[in-house]
């Protein structure tokens, strides 16, 4: 990454690294769940939460995934507390087991961060017949939020802590479909166009941070929410653009990973709205580069969100 950037309002930049950004932070005591870390910004971003105390939770589909980052972060700091439990977020059925689990262990909760993922994929339906990045990075983290959320309300009351619920979406939101979200198209192949339905998913995690911080507000409940944009990155999310080799492909990787964060600095913002100090009392926001953003026209539109809200409600009954 270009190292000569800009620091926003909060002192950092686009190459401020998720242990910068977290410096000096002690979050011993909290517990928080992370989606999809098994490799990525999501390893990173458990690393980083469990080095300054947090008691991270990942929830990942593959578990033999899971002890091996929880071996790898243990190995550098023994006192870590890394646990995993099985999620796969495409599966509505896995995710209210992965609540139900958590929910039963008696754990508190402080914060919840939507990070796990996929992209551009083939046209393809989940086990509940809903397009595949649809369920997975959005209607996925949306029941996941709603099953937790009196879990999180709980130990907000009860600890004096504000709460927070961190969806990790991406400027790839500002290219979803013309109309935002295909409400009576959702599953049509016909219209599918795999890039606009990643935007659709990374606009739908702002809308459901943006209505969920307006519900909270309104219920005067200590948890916020919050959407950010991690920074162009290449992680294995990218596996599905690459089929096969091409001229000069490896000449145009390492230019992309010149120009790209490193994914140290990817979980940084991650990491900032996660724990930062400067970030309390702060919801229904969007960030980039560890500072305050600003989502496009169609992920600030209120009348979308509430759409979306009762739209996903209706999906997940």
């Amino acid at each position: 990454m270009w190292p000569f950037t800009r620091k926003g309002a909060s002192g950092f930049s686009s190459s401020s690294t998720a242990d910068q950004v977290t410096h000096g932070i002690d979050a011993t005591g909290l517990t928080a769940i992370i989606t999809g870390a098994s490799s990525g910004i999501g390893a990173e971003t458990t690393r980083v939460l469990a080095s300054r105390g947090v008691h991270v939770i990942m929830g990942m589909r593959n578990l033999s995934a899971a002890q091996d980052v929880k071996e790898a972060i243990l190995k550098q700091n023994p006192t870590a507390k890394v646990d995993a439990i099985q999620l796969d977020l495409s599966s509505m059925a896995s995710v209210r087991k992965f609540a139900s689990e958590f929910i039963s262990s008696g754990l508190p909760l402080n914060i919840l961060i939507n990070n796990a993922g996929i992209f551009a994929t083939p046209f393809t339906l989940s086990e509940d017949n809903i397009e595949l990045q649809f369920a997975t990075n959005y209607l996925g983290h949306f029941l996941l939020t709603n099953l937790l959320l009196e879990t999180m309300k709980k130990t907000a009351c009860e600890s004096k802590i504000q709460g927070r619920i961190v969806n990790v979406s991406s400027d790839g939101h500002r290219f979803s479909y013309g109309e935002g979200i295909l409400f009576d198209k959702i599953n049509d192949q016909s219209s599918y166009q795999k890039f606009r339905a990643y935007g659709q998913s990374k606009l739908a995690n702002v809308l459901h941070a943006n209505e969920l911080a307006r519900l909270l507000k309104e219920e005067e409940v200590d948890i916020t929410a919050n959407s950010l944009h991690p920074g162009a990155i290449i992680t294995n999310i990218h596996k599905n653009l690459v089929t096969g080799r091409f001229p000069f492909q490896d000449v145009l990787f390492s230019l992309a990973r010149f120009m790209c964060k490193n994914v140290q600095q990817g979980a940084a913002t991650t990491c900032y709205v996660a724990l930062h100090p400067e970030v309390k009392g702060i919801s229904g926001e969007y960030f980039a580069d560890s500072n305050l953003s600003k989502a496009n026209s169609q992920g600030r539109d209120i009348g979308l969100a509430e759409k979306l809200w009762d739209f996903s409600i209706n999906l997940i009954k």
